[in-house]
């Protein structure tokens, strides 16, 4: 039977993860373009059109007045302030508000939604987050020790790896599946929708498209915001822990690759070792 041998090289797996990563960014970029730049180009042809009808329904504004009134409601907008509600609208700086905003800060999210406008609150935003975040590591860092621990002990007491599996599954659905279907009563989003905003948060990528307890029109409980923020802390020791597993099993994968490319290349130099011995022979 005919024995495949590796080419013998040598690998540089820095580089080779370099080029794995910049690859994986450049095709989740040709992707996105492929998926967003029509609808891009849609909507603005569609909010140019509504620009137009507007002047020629209204035409004591001219177009000046009207770009000026755009600026205005984006400013709103930058500031936290809704533009399609009123000034009876829940502050977005209540207790509740306010301690989520801390949340997203601490862990880096940062919808971009709301942030600090006074220069006392953007100062102190900066001395609260140089703080926050590394204690919020830490913390998240020993929450997810002790998950892992106990993902241990199931693991010893008994060998079947559905004890390790299943609390890793239930433990997905209660931070990943749970809370979609509640955004989905409470904010009216679809399941999609909350589920995309639950993974987007727990990433800590943050796009700010979809924020919990932002909608005008709604009635939302006091604390609604705060245990959104509660959830999202246990939420990401969680998540870390799943990462940490997933980063293990690929780290283990190219151990074996390296092991794989050591091996040949160490039968390769035997091979020639004994070739030189036998030439020397002759």
């Amino acid at each position: 039977m005919a024995r495949f041998r590796l080419a013998r090289t040598n690998v540089n797996w820095t580089a080779l993860l370099s080029v794995a990563y910049f690859t994986y960014l450049l095709g989740g970029a040709v992707v996105f373009q492929i998926l967003e730049r029509e609808a891009e180009s849609n909507n603005r042809n569609h909010f140019q059109l509504e620009k137009l009808n507007f002047l020629s329904n209204y035409t004591c504004l001219d177009g000046a007045a009207l770009e000026k009134f755009v600026e205005v409601i984006l400013d709103a907008w930058v500031k936290g302030v809704n533009p399609s509600g009123n000034s009876t609208n829940p502050s977005n700086w209540d207790l509740s508000s306010s301690f989520f905003f801390a949340g997203t800060v601490v862990t880096t999210i940062g919808y971009g939604n709301l942030s600090p406008s006074t220069v006392t609150g953007q100062v102190f935003c900066v001395f609260y987050a140089l703080c926050g975040i590394p204690l919020n590591l830490l913390f998240l860092k020993q929450l997810g020790t002790c998950l892992s621990v106990h993902l241990g002990r199931l693991k010893t007491r008994v060998v079947s790896a559905v004890a390790v599996v299943s609390p890793l599954l239930g433990g997905s659905l209660l931070v990943l599946v749970a809370p979609p279907l509640l955004f989905s009563v409470v904010e009216g989003w679809s399941f999609g929708e909350g589920f995309y905003f639950a993974f987007i948060t727990l990433s800590t990528i943050g796009f700010g498209d979809y924020v919990v307890g932002t909608d005008p029109d709604k009635e939302y409980i006091s604390v609604y915001r705060s245990l959104a923020g509660v959830w999202i802390i246990f939420a990401l020791a969680w998540l870390a822990v799943i990462v940490n597993m997933g980063t293990r099993v690929m780290e283990h994968v190219l151990a074996l690759n390296r092991g794989v490319f050591k091996k040949q290349e160490e039968e390769d130099e035997d091979a020639a070792a004994r070739k030189v011995d036998d030439t020397s022979k002759i």
